[in-house]
């Protein structure tokens, strides 16, 4: 908790974690209105899964750019103009009156979504360097209080807002006037005043020792991602809900559990190490997964809570990882540790609508169940038995 207070006492680092928290707002109220939108678009979920994919192709096509515009414009720059965006273009899918709309304006909120990811992430690392502080859990921590905040708020304001296009523009204004205020504690951070000159351009080979991390990224992110725009879903079809207001309760106290984990990340994994923090994560997470395929509401949702819990400090621990790394510059790393990472936040409920769309839902969350069972046999194979040490 020492450095959740951290970011509380001080304005430094509060107004980098709100960035996390303000990403995942809008993430958070755009879920709840996933349902209407397959309803008024008279949609099915391979076509959801399709639309969703387009985010992650709006990130495969801007994510290449993103260490040269930060080293360009500037850390601290880019991360508020990305926020901004961000907020913005989330804007654009519920202005949607047809299906290729949606693609497009989905494919436009993932090149801000993902260049934002990375940007913040990569400031984190600079000020962790320039300060000699750990807050990267924490600042996760607030991405899921984000989740929160934005599923809890939107579920209430939900009731009160006939038109959801005024409900995800009061959100955004919220959000970009709180980060324009903060962004003077870190619009100057540069990382080219960190970086060496003597490090060398883009080689695969640099990146060899991250290639593990970000798989473990990419399978524990993929979870992340499917369970923020799926477990609506999951709740009406699976588990049969009827109330619209109900359909946020999974996704609620999953972001509320991964809050709480994160906050105590970085003193766990002080006292057992990393490599036993993501194990012990995965193990947590595989019972979450079999509480959630019980198919009742009480038991579903408090599986949610649980896969939260194992989650939470699994990919803050690889994204700090990726910023100590050796001759590469911070962005570089986390942009490939984040990007591949990512990738899987948005493929994963891409893949989970054509899998749902063929089999059912229910089939969806045992094939997650399955891979977080290989990324836990990962993480034991490579991290624990051949020794890696992802300190």
């Amino acid at each position: 908790m020492s450095s959740l207070r951290l970011i509380l006492s001080k304005s430094r680092y509060f107004s980098v974690a709100w960035v996390f928290c303000s990403l995942n707002i809008m993430i958070g109220t755009w879920v709840l209105y996933i349902p209407q939108v397959k309803a008024k678009l008279n949609l099915n979920d391979s076509q959801i899964g399709v639309a969703l994919f387009c985010l992650a192709l709006g990130i495969l096509v801007f994510l290449p750019l993103v260490p040269f515009i930060t080293k360009k414009v500037g850390l601290g720059k880019y991360t508020i103009i990305g926020i901004i965006l961000f907020s913005l273009a989330f804007i654009g899918p519920l202005l949607a009156t047809n299906y290729v709309f949606l693609c497009v304006a989905l494919f436009i909120v993932g090149i801000f979504s993902g260049s934002t990811d990375v940007a913040m992430n990569a400031l984190v690392s600079r000020i962790e360097k320039e300060d000699s502080k750990n807050i990267m859990s924490s600042a996760h921590g607030f991405f899921s209080l984000g989740g929160a905040i934005g599923a809890i708020l939107g579920s209430f304001l939900m009731m009160y807002f006939m038109n959801p296009i005024f409900h995800m523009t009061l959100m955004a204004t919220i959000v970009i006037t709180i980060n324009i205020g903060l962004s003077k504690h870190y619009l100057k951070i540069n990382e080219e005043h960190n970086v060496s000159k003597e490090k060398e351009p883009f080689k695969l080979t640099t990146f060899t020792p991250l290639i593990i991390v970000a798989f473990l990224a990419f399978v524990i992110m993929s979870s992340e991602g499917a369970i923020e725009h799926w477990s609506s879903l999951y709740l009406f079809e699976v588990v049969g809900i009827t109330t619209d207001n109900l359909a946020g309760l999974g996704f609620i106290l999953f972001s509320a559990t991964m809050t709480i984990g994160r906050f105590f990340g970085d003193g766990v994994s002080a006292r057992i190490g990393s490599t036993k923090t993501i194990l012990f994560g995965c193990v947590l997470a595989c019972v979450g997964y079999l509480c959630v395929l019980f198919n009742t509401l009480i038991i579903t949702v408090i599986g949610f809570g649980v896969i939260g819990l194992g989650l939470s400090v699994i990919v803050p621990e690889l994204f700090r990882i990726a910023g100590k790394a050796k001759n590469v510059s911070a962005s570089s790393a986390i942009s490939f540790v984040s990007g591949i990472g990512f990738i899987g936040f948005l493929l994963g409920p891409v893949v989970l609508g054509f899998i749902s769309d063929a089999y059912s839902l229910e089939m969806s969350f045992i094939t997650l169940l399955i891979l977080t069972v290989l990324a836990l046999l990962t993480s034991f194979l490579k991290l624990r038995l051949n020794k890696i040490k992802i300190e």
